[in-house]
């Protein structure tokens, strides 16, 4: 198997010593070689990331437990409006294709950053009022588009099936079907080793004991978690075991697929935070993925204001499609 392209990168894991700090400060420590601008211009141009994800912000402060990698190269240019698909839109919902790169919506502490500072890195919710007015017919002459207002989060790498509240209305009933998981997810991922069907059950929680979200073994603790998995295919690489699965959530918890199977022993292709059990050993991923292997391919909800039962699926988009396809073509399985 050819390396992956992971494999260039500088790896730089924040300590104490940086923690607090910015990412732009940290890198100067780290590179000393390379003055304030230098540092500053390789964040600009797309160079850095943290934990897996491009970091654009040159202010953006670490923790104790953020990886940090310099890129060889330049990480492609963050998705904009012209890659967001529309697969139902009303008056009061629409449920969108979310592209992998693009954060669900701001973040609580990102949401007074001044505008110049947002459009480095749009998220979807900022993006999808111009999506909607083109699909109107409304184009830039009718003020400004109406926001969406969001009630799930799809992570930043994770491409796939979301639905938006585009009223009050439809905003209450929506979040009460996810706050009781009537809703209906199924997503499609690759996994590192052989998965076989079964549940996964924890109780997770923000920190594990290593500064990490995972599980907890303390009763009543955390929040009940269940994810339900079933092997599609499973691929055997130079000796090395992948598995193309089906999860289906039973809870959505922030993370909760990758948290689950990463402590199972199986963390995802591409995954960068969660790929060793609790103080484990970490597990090298040498599948060449991507990005995460991990895409949100079947959504199903009632319709907060019609009553409708709303059933949505989505095929993996090209950049997992071809990762399976080149797995599949190397497998002795």
């Amino acid at each position: 198997m050819p390396p992956s392209p992971r494999d260039a990168a500088v790896v730089f894991h924040a300590s104490p010593e940086v923690a607090g700090r910015t990412v732009s400060a940290a890198l100067r420590t780290w590179l000393p070689e390379r003055s304030w601008s230098q540092v500053r211009q390789l964040v600009r141009s797309r160079r850095v990331t943290v934990n897996g994800n491009v970091c654009v912000d040159e202010g953006r402060r670490l923790a104790e437990t953020d990886v940090v990698k310099l890129l060889e190269q330049s990480a492609p240019r963050p998705p904009d409006d012209q890659d967001v698909r529309l697969q139902y839109l009303d008056q009061h919902v629409v449920v969108v294709e979310k592209p992998a790169g693009v954060t669900s919506n701001r973040h609580a502490e990102e949401r007074n950053w001044p505008s110049r500072r947002r459009q480095l890195q749009p998220t979807l919710d900022e993006l999808l009022p111009q999506v909607i007015s083109k699909a109107e017919g409304r184009g830039r002459k009718r003020g400004v588009p109406r926001p969406v207002r969001a009630v799930h989060r799809l992570d930043r790498e994770t491409s796939g099936l979301m639905v938006f509240a585009r009223t009050v209305l439809a905003e209450r009933g929506l979040v009460e079907q996810f706050r009781k998981h009537t809703s209906h997810r199924r997503y499609l991922a690759v996994a590192q080793g052989r998965v076989e069907t079964g549940t996964i059950e924890s109780r997770l929680v923000r920190d594990r004991g290593d500064g990490r979200r995972g599980s907890t073994k303390l009763a009543n603790v955390g929040k009940a978690s269940v994810t339900h998995v079933r092997p599609v295919e499973h691929l055997n690489v130079a000796g090395e075991e992948y598995t193309l699965l089906e999860c289906r959530l039973e809870t959505g918890r922030t993370h909760q697929i990758r948290i689950h199977l990463g402590e199972a022993g199986h963390p995802l292709c591409g995954e960068t935070v969660y790929h060793r059990p609790l103080f484990g050993t970490e597990r090298e991923d040498s599948s060449g993925a991507p990005r995460i292997a991990l895409h949100a391919a079947e959504l199903g909800f009632v319709h907060p204001v019609s009553g409708e039962e709303m059933r949505f699926t989505m095929p993996l988009p090209n950049d997992l499609k071809q990762f399976v396809e080149r797995l599949r073509s190397w497998s002795t399985a």
